[in-house]
């Protein structure tokens, strides 16, 4: 092998120490310089990234706080009108019933009153029934007519007393 022979130490040394400087100052003036730009760059878009992220994060947070209180005012709106209409159902329902024992009332004492009459009535086609009978009942027993008026004091006085 050529590159193992001691002759040609020299010469590929003297090669190696050109082709090592040449490479050198290729690196130093071209190659690094564009990975460093490049390396910066990417470590600036990383921290532009971290600083939008966290710009975001403290947005999504403020809007989350804000859901929160808009979800927290429109729950006691719902609470606040259920509420609203209970007392409403509940103020009509009493106004109702209050109006339907009115009502009511009235009814019954029309009823009463109609009860009332129908019993006096009765009574008093009772009464007139009474006084015949026994006008006839006595007729036949003593032969005689009683007079009305004795005949109707008497029967009230046993109504009376029956009451």
């Amino acid at each position: 092998m050529p590159q193992l022979d001691p002759q040609n130490f020299s010469s590929q040394l003297i090669w190696l120490a050109i082709t090592f400087v040449i490479l050198y100052v290729l690196m130093s003036k071209m190659a690094l310089p564009k990975i460093g730009d490049v390396l910066e760059e990417r470590q600036q878009r990383i921290d532009d990234n971290l600083a939008k992220a966290d710009d975001l994060q403290s947005q999504s947070d403020a809007a989350a706080k804000a859901y929160e209180a808009s979800l927290a005012e429109a729950r006691a709106k719902a609470f606040s009108a259920i509420r609203e209409v209970k007392d409403k159902a509940q103020a009509e329902a009493s106004a109702r019933q209050s109006e339907l024992n009115t009502d009511l009332q009235a009814k019954i004492a029309v009823s009463e009153k109609a009860i009332a009459k129908a019993r006096d009535e009765a009574l008093s086609g009772i009464m007139d029934v009474a006084v015949d009978v026994a006008a006839s009942a006595v007729e036949k027993l003593i032969g005689e007519a009683p007079k009305e008026a004795s005949l109707k004091a008497a029967i009230s006085a046993a109504l009376k007393s029956r009451a």
